[in-house]
């Protein structure tokens, strides 16, 4: 949730990171004449029920009864006001860092750094899924017939390329004192509301379960926020920061005709997540960190990727600041229909106060006083898109998959094949 303090006082700023991020800048007004007459609301409330408890007082029952039922008008009034403007902050994200790269789409999106060598190969490189499917790895054919499209069996050795990954990053994190968690997948509405997660467009990436009235998270960060929902942190327990695994379940809409075989974009999949309680002062120094630690987990599988600045037109809804990590698929076809792109396989926001203040998860300071503390969030690994780039990246002139060097004393073998 925005910080209404700042659409009241700096309206202009909100306006324009709206305009920025392609969205109506409006509602701004709109919020602003509603807030307007909720406050005059609050006031006058407050004054009747001084003035009810005054009549109360002195015995004067006729008054203090229509005074009673004037109030309970205002406040049904008082209520389809805060709705509206619950539906209208809802409409607005965070606010982008001044110094954010502005653009309209992906298109304007900024490549930081490439780093690692793309490999050259002496053959005609394969795509994953041929190659999975030759092995026996992956099933999306069976997993059509059971659950529909957009879903795969991960099997024999790609299981234990997964559980090597989900090991791998671990290993790493906790040697960086992060805390392992395995987090909920169901989480509640207002909860969930509260991460800025059911605004804007997304509610239509959530998978509702109507008759339990809670819904499938879409990252463990969704619910690994929430393990402070409501806590106040003392400024020397700050960072706080932990490793996550779990499930996650998106509808991928909007993405129909895209991606549509294979593993690349699935409604469900596994993935190992960051996420880190910070205070507002060290934030974007912790972003930093996300993100070296992102490329420390890459390099380690001496996989090529590039480091890309994200735009204000492309960024996440909740995210003030966003990198993300694209990898090099050597079989995935280009705009210039050839093989060879990069995809995105990591994304690292830093989404300041704005979730915070949805869970209401605070810091106290030395003097004493309360404020939000900025929350960040970072894919470890993305469990399926690692697949495809190992799978890829890693395939031999017969068909069979080197395994990475770092995986190998988890998986218990050098060649899947």
């Amino acid at each position: 949730m925005i910080d209404i303090k700042i659409l009241r006082e700096y309206p202009e700023v909100v306006r324009q990171s709206l305009i920025h991020r392609n969205l109506n800048s409006d509602i701004v007004d709109s919020f602003l004449a509603i807030d307007e007459e909720w406050r005059s609301l609050i006031s006058k409330l407050d004054n009747l029920r001084s003035l009810q408890n005054k009549l109360t007082k002195e015995r004067n029952i006729e008054e203090s009864k229509k005074i009673k039922a004037e109030i309970k008008n205002l406040e049904d009034v008082q209520k389809e006001l805060e709705e509206k403007r619950i539906l209208i902050l809802d409409k607005i994200p965070n606010i982008p860092f001044e110094d954010v790269l502005i653009g309209k789409s992906e298109e304007d999106n900024k490549v930081l750094r490439e780093v690692g060598e793309k490999r050259q190969f002496d053959f005609e490189i394969k795509d994953y899924l041929e190659i999975a499917e030759k092995l026996d790895l992956i099933d999306t054919k069976k997993a059509a017939e059971v659950s529909g499209t957009r879903f795969g069996y991960l099997k024999n050795e790609a299981v234990l390329l997964e559980f090597a990954l989900v090991k791998l990053a671990f290993d790493t994190l906790i040697k960086e004192k992060f805390i392992p968690v395995v987090p909920p997948v169901l989480i509640r509405p207002e909860v969930y509301r509260g991460m800025g997660r059911l605004a804007g467009d997304q509610k239509e990436e959530r998978y509702y379960l109507e008759k339990d009235d809670l819904y499938l998270v879409g990252s463990a960060e969704h619910t690994l926020g929430p393990l402070h929902l409501n806590d106040v942190f003392e400024e020397k327990d700050l960072p706080k920061r932990y490793v996550g695994f779990s499930t996650c379940f998106r509808r991928e809409a909007g993405s129909y005709g895209k991606d549509t075989k294979g593993i690349l974009r699935v409604h469900q999949f596994d993935k190992v997540e960051m996420f880190v309680f910070s205070l507002p002062e060290n934030s974007e120094n912790e972003h930093k960190y996300l993100l070296s630690l992102q490329e420390k987990l890459m390099q380690s599988l001496k996989l090529p990727y590039r480091v890309v600045e994200i735009c204000t037109g492309d960024m996440g809804w909740t995210d003030a600041r966003q990198f993300d990590i694209e990898t090099w698929l050597p079989a995935q076809i280009n705009k210039e229909g050839k093989k060879g792109n990069y995809r995105e396989t990591h994304s690292c926001s830093n989404t300041t106060d704005f979730q915070a203040r949805g869970i209401n998860a605070r810091v106290k300071r030395k003097n004493g006083s309360l404020e939000f503390v900025h929350m960040l969030n970072a894919t470890g690994f993305a469990i399926g898109r690692m697949l495809i780039a190992i799978i890829e990246n890693y395939q031999t002139k017969d068909g069979k998959i080197i395994v990475p060097e770092v995986l190998r004393d988890y998986v218990g073998k050098e060649i899947i094949g």
